[in-house]
């Protein structure tokens, strides 16, 4: 060793203990169990016409589907509800039941990124879901566009409802 390095550690400053600290711990939180969800509570999922808790309108005692509410006005209420979805108004477990697994992989990705945008002033956009025009292309199915008007754009969005045993279910959804 070299006596500049002999020199560095004499003049080292000593180590200090120090006493550790005592702590009590937190005491635990009680844990009260939920109650167990009844068969038809439909809380958390979006009531739309014909739909009703789950098992109601999928079919009648006999086995025969009952025929699904008129399309028109389920469009246009599935529309509002995807648009404010897609603002980050509304979460987007509440159409899982309405939607196949595409369209609601979509909404979530678009409420995902609208929770990152900052709204100035907090306000939240209004939208207006002004016309719905339906095409009956096959049996039980329904392809409907609809014409919105969205943060103050006209904006035009088209969806395919399906007849899933007296209930209508979103297989496609493009919003432009």
């Amino acid at each position: 060793m070299t006596a500049m390095s002999l020199g560095a550690t004499a003049t080292a400053p000593a180590l200090r203990r120090l006493p550790i600290p005592l702590a009590e711990p937190r005491p635990a939180l009680r844990i009260v169990p939920r109650p167990a969800p009844t068969p038809s509570s439909a809380q958390g999922v979006l009531a739309l016409p014909g739909g009703g808790p789950a098992g109601v309108g999928e079919g009648t005692p006999t086995g025969d589907a009952s025929p699904a509410p008129p399309a028109g006005t389920w469009a246009r209420q599935f529309v509002q509800a995807a648009l404010e979805v897609s603002n980050g108004r509304r979460p987007p477990s509440q159409l899982v039941r309405w939607t196949s697994e595409e369209v609601f992989a979509l909404l979530t990705r678009r409420h995902a990124l609208a929770q990152r945008i900052e709204r100035p002033g907090g306000v939240a956009p209004v939208t207006v879901v002004r016309s719905v025009r339906l095409c009956r292309p096959a049996d039980g199915v329904v392809e409907a566009c609809a014409v919105v008007v969205d943060r103050g754009r006209v904006r035009a969005v088209a969806l395919r409802l399906e007849d899933l045993a007296g209930r209508w279910r979103v297989s496609a959804l493009e919003i432009g």
